[in-house]
């Protein structure tokens, strides 16, 4: 299948994880030897217009960043092109647009995959590039909510979540790490006050903890945890890298997720996927509760007390370094589910074969 990918920026312009998940399906249907094309503002150095990297080859419509000179430019290099299907970034309204006229003389259909971190005004731009696609793909039920709350059809809308690659868990050692783990950037959002209150029910009991992650509150937090009195077993790991959190998540028996806000609770998933027992506090901006609703291995809670009693009860599970029932979330999977979003539309729809 030959799959365009319209995002004016990448990774190299705006590291967030929206459009690292562009990137990411990208890779991944590129290594299942399909014609991956990703036309965005240049990022590299030089006079040409393609870097091919990952086997995704990337396409310069513009030198730099411009919303106006990309949108003219789009619609006839889609044209030219000729993708059976063409999946673009939410992250500019102008440029779904853009990539919707640019369908239409390619005669493929338009997937916009909305991951929930886009900052958008309520605006008739923004309402058009909901509603102009074929279909919106979101990580999670939350975010589809959002996306039909700001006009888009129910039919029209699914969820495909994030992915991990098992394979590379696999790969890496359990590091010794803390029997419970917290990871998300140290924020007004990470509410790590929660799981700081029900350890602290806990200094009676014997347990470690690690704290992954770092940001603007981190001395407010470490300041708490010493206020508390379980700074002799509580660790600031800092930001680490994936391959050092898979490690600690593999060496870590519970993962507690208490963030106020999350589009898709990635490094949830991860600690799963590595065998970690999953504690989530309910909260109505976050998706966290959709990852564990059918596993016996996790907690839903709503307050500090009771994540301080899953904390206990975890206890009565067996420690696990891989967890085999998330193996649907793992990157050949999910791609594949995009893979059939494409074919069931160019089938609905009648584009070419």
């Amino acid at each position: 299948m030959r799959v365009a990918f319209v995002s004016m920026e990448t990774s190299h312009h705006r590291d967030v994880e929206g459009i690292q998940r562009t990137e990411r399906v990208a890779r991944t249907l590129a290594a299942a030897g399909h014609d991956v094309t990703v036309f965005c503002a240049g990022w590299w150095d030089g006079y040409g217009t393609e870097r091919i990297v990952d086997g995704v080859t990337y396409h310069a419509v513009t030198i730099a960043p411009a919303v106006s000179s990309f949108c003219t430019r789009i619609p006839f290099l889609l044209a030219l092109d000729r993708p059976d299907v063409i999946q673009a970034s939410p992250r500019i309204a102008q440029v779904v647009m853009a990539a919707r006229v640019g369908g239409s003389l390619a005669r493929a259909p338009l997937v916009v995959d909305w991951f929930g971190d886009e900052t958008l005004p309520d605006s008739g731009a923004v309402k058009r590039a909901v509603t102009w696609p074929d279909h919106v793909v979101t990580p999670s039920e939350l975010v589809r909510t959002h996306v039909r709350e700001r006009g888009a059809n129910e039919a029209a809308t699914s969820v495909i979540p994030q992915a991990v690659d098992f394979e590379r868990i696999e790969a890496v050692e359990p590091a010794e790490a803390g029997d419970v783990v917290f990871a998300h950037r140290l924020d007004e959002t990470a509410n790590a006050e929660s799981l700081l209150l029900a350890l602290a029910e806990l200094r009676e009991k014997d347990w470690t903890a690690t704290i992954v992650g770092d940001g603007p509150k981190r001395s407010a937090i470490e300041d708490e945890v010493a206020d508390l009195r379980i700074d002799d077993r509580v660790e600031f790991v800092g930001q680490c890298d994936r391959t050092e959190r898979i490690a600690i998540y593999r060496g870590a028996h519970v993962f507690v997720q208490t963030a106020f806000r999350e589009n898709f609770a990635t490094e949830l998933l991860w600690a799963l996927a590595c065998g970690c027992i999953g504690i989530v506090e309910y909260q109505a901006e976050s998706s966290a509760h959709e990852l564990i609703e059918t596993s016996e291995r996790s907690f839903r809670v709503t307050n500090p007390q009771q994540i301080a009693d899953a904390i206990v009860e975890a206890g009565d599970y067996p420690r696990q370094t891989y967890g085999d029932e998330y193996a649907a979330f793992d990157e050949g999977p999910v791609a594949q589910q995009y893979v059939e979003c494409y074919e069931r539309l160019r089938d609905a729809h009648g584009f070419r074969s």
